[in-house]
């Protein structure tokens, strides 16, 4: 199995919808993980509670 050479993010330089995808995993504690092993490794449980905060966020900021 080989791995895909990912290229390391830049967190400064993101659009707002990912930017903002990172800022619930950071408020969640989760984002020390996702920088390390990727968003592949986070459980359903992890990304449905950022899916549903970021949802959340969006439609607060309407």
């Amino acid at each position: 199995m080989s791995k895909k050479k990912e290229k390391p993010i830049d967190l400064k330089n993101l659009e707002p919808e990912e930017k903002l995808k990172y800022e619930v995993a950071e408020e969640l504690g989760l984002l020390d993980k996702v920088l390390s092993q990727g968003w592949k490794s986070l459980t359903s449980k992890e990304t449905g509670r950022i899916g549903g905060l970021v949802t959340k966020k969006k439609k607060h900021e309407q």
